[in-house]
């Protein structure tokens, strides 16, 4: 491999170090080049684990890669510059990522092959101009540092493809699972194993309130099924029993408002969507007071009262009807000391102290519901009626939705509709 020392240097400061190699070098190179390839295939060979195998795809592509890059390094030596084959290396690193490759056994192989190359041109550049053995050395190493770069892009794209594909393979999960009519095992079973998701025991579903848009998205453990754009924002958890993960899940919603269903069967996540939809909605009004994450389990009752708002104004109406002709302030007092005397046991001076009033200011109040309601007082199934109906009213009475001006009535909005409750 010899050039003339004279050969004159092309000085384009846009194309270094290229132009300081005389363009005549590349016919000189090009008899050696077969053998440079096998010395740099040998050479990786002995120091990458991964292109030790004499046969097999990673030899396969290590011959490409080292031939291809040899042969851009000629015609960029001819050409006075240009880039590499950006397209070709982009692709390499887009291979590797889909096969599931680390990118640093090819990075490795690049840097041994540099040096290889370098080892070759140097030993046979004896009677070139040093300042054309310098830019030469130089342009070795660029061409491989843009090799690595644009195998380290297409890397990278790749793994955001597979990155974007995966999740939307999860929100389809996610819509699969919260189906109506619920979908079949299989179903999900099928779609989980194509989003890389372990089909769990059991799953709670969450329902959160909608974010503000300067709010930083939640960052939630990989093995929670996500989908914020949603019209409603939900999450799938699965497992949520197991241990620590009622803390991980609390840290992750510590900045939103959210209501965690009850833990279900995968096939019933719909069910547990539902009911923390319709707690997220109570708390939205106020109904149950909660701060940070709520769960379901802990108001499974107020739930129950609150699942036909039309049937339970209906009963309030009517239990509740001796009180209908009093001031509302009357209302309130009586309704409050008897709910107090029957979740007391009937205990006039245990109502007192739950009230912070005096005891025969109770008795007072007894004998006037007494009077009002009558027989109905002895009949536990009445009773009970009664207890229910006045639980909700202080339900109602704690929501932040005030009642319309003017009115004795309460509205509530619940999936659209206005519901209505006399105050009694």
């Amino acid at each position: 491999m010899t050039a003339e020392a004279s050969s004159p240097a092309r000085s384009r400061p846009d194309h270094k170090p290229w132009v300081d190699i005389p363009s005549e070098l590349a016919e000189h190179i090009q008899p050696h080049l077969d053998s440079l390839a096998e010395e740099m295939i040998t050479e990786i060979q002995s120091q990458v684990r991964e292109y030790s195998r004499g046969d097999g795809p990673y030899a396969v592509m290590l011959r490409t890669i080292v031939e291809r890059a040899l042969h851009h390094f000629l015609d960029r030596i001819a050409a006075s510059g240009g880039p590499p084959d950006a397209e070709f290396f982009q692709t390499i690193g887009r291979g590797e990522a889909s096969e599931g490759r680390s990118l640093d056994p090819l990075q490795a192989a690049m840097r041994i092959g540099g040096l290889v190359a370098w080892r070759r041109l140097s030993q046979n550049a004896y009677d070139l101009d040093p300042r054309v053995i310098a830019a030469l050395g130089e342009a070795v190493f660029l061409h491989q540092n843009e090799i690595a770069k644009f195998a380290a892009e297409g890397y990278r794209q790749a793994q955001a493809a597979a990155a974007g594909e995966m999740q939307r393979r999860r929100r389809r999960l996610l819509d699969l699972m919260l189906s109506d009519p619920p979908a079949g095992s299989e179903a999900i079973a099928d779609l989980a194993a194509a989003a890389h998701w372990q089909m769990p025991r059991t799953v709670a579903a969450v329902a959160l309130g909608i974010r503000h848009q300067d709010t930083r998205p939640p960052a939630f453990p990989p093995d929670v099924l996500v989908d914020l754009g949603r019209a409603q924002p939900s999450l799938i958890i699965p497992d949520p029993d197991g241990p620590g993960r009622a803390q991980l899940v609390d840290r992750a919603l510590a900045d939103c408002s959210g209501v965690i269903g009850p833990t279900v069967p995968v096939t019933e996540t719909a069910r547990s969507m539902q009911l923390a939809r319709q707690m997220l909605l109570l708390a939205q009004r106020g109904v149950i007071e909660a701060h940070g994450v709520i769960r379901c389990v802990d108001h499974m009752s107020t739930l129950i009262l609150f699942q036909d708002e039309t049937l339970l104004g209906s009963l309030a109406e009517l239990r509740l009807a001796p009180l209908a002709h009093l001031r509302n302030s009357q209302q309130d007092r009586l309704a409050e000391t008897l709910l107090a005397w029957l979740q007391s046991g009937r205990n006039a001076n245990e109502v007192a102290m739950r009230l912070h009033v005096h005891p025969q200011t109770v008795r007072y109040r007894l004998r006037q519901l007494e009077e009002l309601f009558g027989d109905q007082l002895l009949d536990p199934d009445l009773r009970f009626e009664l207890e229910i109906v006045l639980r909700a009213r202080r339900l109602q009475q704690s929501s932040t939705a005030p009642a319309p001006v003017g009115s004795g009535e309460q509205h509530r909005a619940v999936s659209g509709e206005v519901i209505t409750f006399r105050r009694y």
